[in-house]
């Protein structure tokens, strides 16, 4: 018997948080608990926020999260994840944010991270420290650079991963971002990054 959907819920409002939104068994969830401590990240860039008063810029910490969003899920690229970010209920709890908060726009994002880290490895570092407590926690295989839901506790041969190739994999990663914000940046007009200082800051 054919069953016919007679009542339209779309509309109807709900009071619900978005913890109630997120299945207990999400992998950002295990993300969240596997204790990846994020709070480094304020001591390394305090001294690239300016401490006057003027346009808000994204919490430093968002925006490394919004780049892992990207890496370990595998999306391919940095605007598709601010897409996904805006109607992904996990990813916002993820991020902090709630249902009505506003998600910064790609070239929002963009200039953030122009304006920090340009010329500097300090992205690299913060970046590497993040991968590595993953891997610690069990979440990041360096050969395949896949996170294994299933499996959250980290055995030996995981802490044992090799860092070189760990090293090659973020910045072939931060290559593409790289790319991405600069075929942005010609399209509005605007000077591309020159990748040879940064390369040249992060041999010293």
């Amino acid at each position: 018997m054919l069953t016919i959907n007679k009542s339209d819920k779309r509309n109807q409002v709900e009071i619900i948080s978005i913890d109630q939104l997120v299945p207990k068994d999400h992998l950002v969830r295990k993300l969240d608990a596997c204790i990846i401590d994020f709070s480094f990240i304020y001591d390394l860039v305090k001294d690239m926020y300016s401490t006057e008063t003027g346009r808000p810029s994204i919490d430093p910490v968002v925006l490394f999260k919004i780049v892992f969003i990207q890496y370990i899920f595998g999306i391919k690229s940095m605007r598709q994840t601010i897409t996904e970010i805006e109607t992904n209920v996990a990813y916002r709890w993820f991020l902090g944010y709630g249902l009505h908060d506003k998600i910064p726009h790609f070239t929002t994002f963009g200039k953030n991270y122009v304006r920090r880290f340009k010329d500097t490895d300090v992205f690299e570092k913060i970046f590497m420290r993040i991968l590595e407590q993953a891997i610690d926690a069990g979440f990041i295989d360096t050969d395949a650079v896949f996170i294994d839901s299933t499996h959250v506790k980290a055995n030996a041969n995981k802490k044992k991963y090799n860092k070189v190739k760990l090293e090659k994999k973020m910045r072939s990663y931060q290559e593409l971002l790289d790319k991405e914000i600069n075929e942005d940046r010609e399209i509005h007009g605007k000077k591309p990054l020159d990748m040879s200082k940064k390369k040249q800051n992060t041999r010293k």
